[in-house]
């Protein structure tokens, strides 16, 4: 057994990212568990008035707005689950709306520095201020948005979702209290570097609380995460070693190379990988892996808790995700060539 492989191999695992995701994934099942889902999903659908696109439109906003400060991942893990429940109440198509909701996620988080991991490294590295970048990430967050919701509306069904009322759930809630606290504190210990902390006080807390949530706790998925970051951190090394990169691209190409290096090793090592060997303008880089975090499931860690958690087939995903990708990638190009 090669010992100084697996040294290797141990010391590139992301154990920090790990860490949270444990603690989201405990967190987002204490309220799954805690009923509030139950009780909320049939409210949203009144609301529709029997419309799937008025719905998934609304699904879409509210996702989107909210991974702009609560990062895409945890979105992922806090409205996924309520997506299911109202897909299951409405007998809509929930491969169409999980697939929305992901990339409203990624798309949404784009606008903030603090709303997902390569905004966090890109604003960090080249030292942004807050106001500047979400001033110029503006222009292409809306339309990112308003192409999915008009994909939504286009994409729409004629027959009426199901509206009706559902008796009233009990909700638990100190678990519901307390799983909104754990998940505020995680937020702020992650991006703040504190990860393992956070996960220690979850994990503490919920075993008092909501044990049930800890022995619900995908180890498979933990498991798929550690290899994502093994291998994608591997191959950043083998092309930054290789020196593949050109010296020096210009904002166009910046977009494409970061869009498309995203599709193949996911959107956070592709940015690692650029801003550590041809660094160019942050505001190129910052479109181009936001844009690919969409299309491929690859492309961005969200999806793959999407997918997991929702337990939809790649094909299904494929279908919506990557039509939407194309298009939303030619307007991007026009939209760089009018503002650059």
């Amino acid at each position: 057994m090669d010992h100084s492989l697996l040294r290797r191999t141990l010391k590139i695992v992301d154990y920090e990212s790990l860490a949270a995701i444990i603690s989201l994934f405990m967190l987002s099942r204490g309220l799954e568990l805690s009923g509030i889902f139950n009780r909320v999903a049939p409210k949203i659908i009144m609301l529709s008035n029997g419309s799937e696109s008025r719905l998934l439109i609304s699904m879409i906003i509210i996702v989107a707005l909210s991974s702009s400060i609560i990062m895409n991942d945890t979105a992922m893990f806090i409205f996924i689950p309520l997506i299911l429940m109202i897909s299951k109440i409405a007998q809509m198509n929930v491969t169409k709306a999980v697939t929305l909701i992901a990339i409203s996620a990624n798309v949404g988080s784009a606008l903030t520095p603090i709303g997902n991991p390569q905004n966090i490294i890109i604003w960090r590295t080249y030292g942004i201020p807050v106001h500047e970048f979400v001033v110029n990430m503006v222009p292409y967050v809306s339309v990112w948005i308003v192409l999915l919701l008009l994909f939504a509306y286009v994409t729409r069904t004629t027959e009426p979702i199901r509206t009706f009322t559902m008796p009233k759930i009990r909700v638990n809630r100190l678990l519901l209290a307390t799983s909104l606290t754990l998940l505020v504190m995680d937020v702020i210990l992650i991006q703040l570097g504190y990860a393992f902390i956070g996960l220690l006080i979850t994990s503490g807390v919920l075993l008092v609380v909501g044990r049930e949530t800890i022995l619900s706790l995908d180890v498979v998925l933990i498991a798929i995460f550690a290899l994502i970051f093994v291998d994608f951190r591997e191959l950043s090394y083998i092309m930054a070693s290789h020196k593949i990169m050109p010296s020096q691209i210009n904002p166009m190409m910046s977009v494409i190379m970061s869009a498309g290096l995203s599709q193949m090793i996911s959107n956070v090592p592709a940015t690692v990988l650029l801003t550590s060997s041809v660094k160019p303008e942050w505001m190129p880089l910052t479109v181009g892996v936001n844009l690919g975090g969409t299309g491929i499931i690859i492309g961005s860690l969200a999806n793959f808790i999407a997918v997991r958690i929702s337990g939809i087939s790649l094909k299904d995903f494929h279908k919506y995700s990557l039509p939407y990708f194309m298009f939303a990638f030619l307007f991007t190009l026009v939209l760089v060539l009018l503002l650059f």
